[in-house]
């Protein structure tokens, strides 16, 4: 099983995968500082934190109401073509980074685009987000924690209410879920004043605790993608294949 798995704060601690039974802080805390997580040890139930509830005064409630309910669909528009083409290649290379997590080339594209496209909406770091989902649902769509979360990014019923229109069943829609969380992860870094750290505690309902966040960093690391960096490279193996020739 995955560092985060069935992991608690109490005694009942899932056990890893040699059988050594560890609680969900250590566990945590143990894969946060390991820098690296593999892509298949994660967790197969979702993460048990959940956003609490807070009043929203009406200006901030209609603003993410009005985010939450714009009915743009998450297709990218570039406005050059490198732009696209660089947009393409950082498709090509998370497909394969998450191709054991979303076999089904049509559903990993569908989900890519959409995760791309409502984390640039809301200004957050694609990265981060990716690092997120997997922390959360392991990229499961019908991920369900003990507080009740649901979905990739884990949002909490209560929002559909406070935000939606009350149908928490839509939380299991891959847009809408995305669309949620990556607005309500928007707004708890503007409460937060751009502390990302405290904006994931806040999120995962342990604002303050440094289990969580250094998770989704050290997972965000796996998502990371630095397109120059890859075009310098691929001049550098031109320019070796000219020499040769």
């Amino acid at each position: 099983m995955s560092f985060a798995g069935r992991c608690n704060d109490d005694p009942g601690a899932t056990a890893t995968a040699d059988g050594t039974a560890i609680s969900r802080r250590k566990c945590l805390g143990v894969a946060a500082a390991s820098g690296v997580l593999s892509l298949a040890a994660l967790p197969q139930t979702a993460f048990a934190g959940a956003q609490i509830e807070e009043p929203l005064i009406d200006s901030v409630r209609t603003a993410l109401s009005s985010a939450i309910h714009n009915k743009a669909p998450p297709v990218p528009e570039f406005t050059t073509t490198e732009a696209r083409l660089a947009y393409l290649r950082w498709l090509g290379e998370m497909s394969e980074r998450l191709k054991k997590k979303i076999a089904d080339w049509p559903s990993r594209k569908e989900f890519l685009q959409t995760a791309w496209y409502e984390a640039k909406r809301s200004g957050l770091d694609v990265s981060l987000v990716l690092g997120l989902v997997q922390v959360e649902s392991n990229f499961r769509k019908f991920a369900v924690s003990s507080a009740g979360a649901r979905g990739y990014m884990q949002v909490m019923p209560f929002w559909t209410r406070v935000i939606g229109d009350s149908d928490s069943a839509k939380l299991f829609h891959m847009q809408t879920n995305l669309r949620f969380g990556c607005v309500i992860l928007r707004h708890y870094l503007d409460r937060e004043n751009g502390d990302l750290y405290m904006t994931l505690g806040r999120y995962n309902g342990s604002r303050g605790k440094s289990p969580y966040p250094n998770a989704v960093f050290a997972n965000q690391r796996l998502w990371a993608y630095d397109d120059k960096a890859r075009e310098r490279e691929r001049d550098r193996e031109r320019e070796k294949d000219r020499s040769a020739a």
